[in-house]
């Protein structure tokens, strides 16, 4: 377990959360790790809280213009030097055994792509005694149905799955990256909450079911370039398969409040 791992982080706007998310990685047990923050112009203090930091392992960049999550992401992946590569949003948080755990066990079963549980906490870090899980194994086929692993708890082997890069969304682009990751491996899960989601009041999750189908039908689209029928029974499948996500993998549990 010595191989380098990158860590993707697009920032925008999080000055209020991303020394939080930053700590997560520095505290990790694994400690071979880049962390690439590629920041999106944000109008906030970001890039001052950043520069707080004293550790030649976080590399920050900032878009000369705003272009958006995906493509924060695409150049991010672009200069990643990993063979793992891992995701962490810059408003979420990792707990310290994660890297090193989900290593491990990618290595002991010859996995190239995975995901954990996760908790989720408020906008002050409190859980609120939600986990969230899922499938055990997702294939390709599975992986249409729905968007399975949380971008925070996914990790994939670059030497195997190859650079990924996706078309420009506003939306669900982190889906898209794993539709394209999950045509060269399947993505197993690792049933340990490692991962702490932030549940903010403009997060996706917490839109109009009205928006969740736009944004999912412009995903299949316009970034996966299927036709409209196709598209529109995909954009289906993932509503139908969501219910089922959250009556079968979205648990409360008092025990994991703080």
């Amino acid at each position: 377990m010595t191989e380098l791992v990158s860590i993707i982080m697009p920032s925008y706007n999080t000055a209020n959360f991303i020394a939080e998310s930053v700590r997560s990685v520095l505290a990790q047990t694994y400690t071979n790790w880049e962390l690439i923050i590629v920041d999106d112009c944000s109008s906030d203090n970001t890039e001052e809280v950043i520069s707080g930091f004293d550790d030649p392992r976080i590399i920050f960049v900032k878009n000369e213009v705003n272009s958006g999550a995906a493509e924060s992401r695409n150049k991010a992946l672009r200069m990643a030097k990993g063979r793992w590569i891992a995701f962490l949003d810059s408003d979420d948080l990792w707990h310290p055994k994660k890297l090193e755990k989900q290593i491990a066990f990618m290595e002991k079963n010859d996995y190239h792509f995975s995901y954990t549980n996760y908790c989720e906490i408020d906008e002050s870090s409190k859980r609120n005694g939600t986990v969230v899980s899922g499938p055990r194994k997702v294939s390709k086929i599975g992986m249409y149905c729905y968007c399975w692993p949380g971008c925070l708890t996914v990790m994939y082997d670059s030497r195997h799955v190859g650079q990924v890069q996706i078309e420009r969304i506003d939306k669900n682009n982190d889906y898209a990256m794993w539709l394209e990751v999950c045509t060269k491996a399947d993505c197993f899960l690792l049933g340990r909450n490692l991962s702490e989601y932030r549940r903010r009041a403009g997060s996706i999750s917490n839109h109009s079911c009205l928006n969740l189908i736009r944004w999912h039908y412009k995903l299949w689209r316009e970034a996966k370039h299927k036709s409209i029928p196709v598209s529109l029974t995909l954009t289906g499948l993932n509503l139908v398969f969501g219910v089922i996500k959250k009556v079968l993998y979205v648990k409360r549990d008092a025990s994991n409040k703080n």
